[in-house]
């Protein structure tokens, strides 16, 4: 019998444009994060105040997840990526009002807007990734695509550590390592702030540019016409899906990652500067967290040829929980270490949650491509919750900061659970066929 192929050829061209979309919000996700830091101090807010980055960020994707897969449903999936793309580009470019008139609620409404477009680039990317190949393949082939977001994330990270970071002069610090900021008079800091924030603008109103390219390269190219279903019920559909219990607490368990990819890889700077590291070197870390990851995912993408999805995603769920664990407790460089290591465990989650969730629910893959992407709220939920928790200053016996980390833990015993059930159930069905 002839091996399945990964993606066949005739699919090689709509398979890569597509993959491409995986970096491009990537990058939008991973030069946002260090944000909820840089606002912080530029604006004189709290940590919690600033973690509504995150909360207006990943809210755009639960407020347009839904309305993505009912467009997809009615057109197709290169209409959802073309109106994706052009809402992407629109919310980018609208930071050069938001600096002008210097109002943090105003770079809030212009993530919100920008993740209208991200919510319909997820809603229609991974289910067409999907669908452009056999079943058999479909999840290894999401793997494949989604090793392409990590690139976009590291981009995206270098340009927060080195092009906007390190140039903020509110973050500079005396030769004790404090902020010379806080201490100044309110005309300096006034300067300070316009510099600052058009320090932040510039690299978001680029990227909007960037997005009109692609917009136009893919409009003149040809795809699949998939995604459109023909008397498409969206009632029908939800209620499968609700019955589904794969699907179902594949949501759960999803909510639960995004929330501890973003909460790990927000706040890995507020951890280290409690260990006097300044934001720009802070930042570095968060690179080589994602390098870690980027090559666990290509790792572990090979390895899930060999080795059951579920039963993956379960063992690599037990070392997040081990390496927060190590966060937790140990104080100093090592739970720093630790920290970054939790990337290395994260990496398969996402795309391997998403493809277990969708297999076999046939003509409700795009309204159960929504579900998943709503999912994506739980980076906005919980990441408040931990800058709250921050703030406070100790815990007990524990750093604030360290013990922020018991989130993550929480989530990672979430998907741990969801992998064992998720493969039980798979091994159940195998020996009733």
């Amino acid at each position: 019998m002839a091996r399945e192929k990964l993606v066949e050829r005739k699919h090689i061209v709509p398979f890569i444009l597509v993959t491409s979309l995986f970096a491009l919000w990537g990058f939008a996700n991973d030069i946002t994060n260090p944000m909820v830091a840089a606002f912080k101090t530029v604006m004189e807010i709290t940590n919690a105040k600033a973690s509504l980055i995150q909360l207006a960020f990943y809210g755009g994707y639960a407020t347009m997840a839904i309305p993505a897969a009912l467009f997809v449903q009615k057109y197709n999936y290169k209409k959802g990526i073309l109106l994706g793309l052009g809402m992407y580009a629109v919310g980018a470019l609208m930071f050069w009002p938001a600096a002008q008139y210097e109002a943090f609620g105003f770079f809030l409404i212009s993530l919100y807007v920008l993740t209208f477009g991200l919510a319909f680039l997820e809603t229609t990317a991974n289910p067409f990734i999907l669908a452009l190949g056999s079943k058999k393949t479909a999840t290894r082939r999401l793997n494949l695509a989604q090793s392409f977001n990590p690139i976009g994330s590291l981009l995206g990270m270098f340009v927060a550590s080195r092009v906007i970071l390190a140039a903020l002069d509110s973050d500079k610090r005396n030769a004790a390592g404090e902020l010379i900021f806080p201490t100044l008079d309110e005309a300096s800091k006034a300067m300070i702030r316009t510099h600052d924030l058009v320090i932040i603008r510039n690299p978001y109103v680029i990227l909007g540019l960037v997005i009109i390219v692609m917009f136009v390269v893919i409009a003149v190219t040809r795809m699949p016409a998939a995604g459109h279903v023909e008397g498409f019920s969206a009632r029908d559909s939800f209620r499968r899906l609700i019955r589904n219990k794969i699907y179902r607490e594949g949501v759960i368990a999803q909510v639960f990652y995004v929330a501890a990819q973003i909460m790990c890889w927000t706040f890995i700077i507020q951890y280290a500067e409690n260990l006097g590291i300044d934001k720009a070197t802070a930042q570095m870390y968060n690179i080589v967290a994602m390098g870690i990851f980027l090559s666990s995912r290509f790792i572990s993408t090979l390895i899930m040829k060999y080795v059951n999805a579920s039963r993956l995603l379960m063992f690599f769920a037990i070392g997040g929980m081990v390496t927060t664990t190590g966060t937790i407790l140990i104080e100093g460089m090592h739970g720093l270490y630790f920290l970054v290591a939790t990337s290395a465990f994260m990496s398969l989650m996402f795309p391997t949650i998403y493809g277990i969730a969708l297999q076999d629910i046939g003509e409700d893959a795009s309204l159960g491509a929504a579900g998943l992407v709503m999912a994506i709220v739980g980076g906005a939920l919980m990441p408040p919750l931990q800058g709250a928790i921050i703030d406070l200053g100790t815990v007990g016996p524990f750093a604030a900061v360290n013990f922020s980390f018991i989130l993550p833990f929480i989530s990672f015993v979430v998907i741990a659970v969801f992998g064992y059930r998720s493969y039980r159930k798979r091994m159940l069905q195998e020996e009733i066929i």
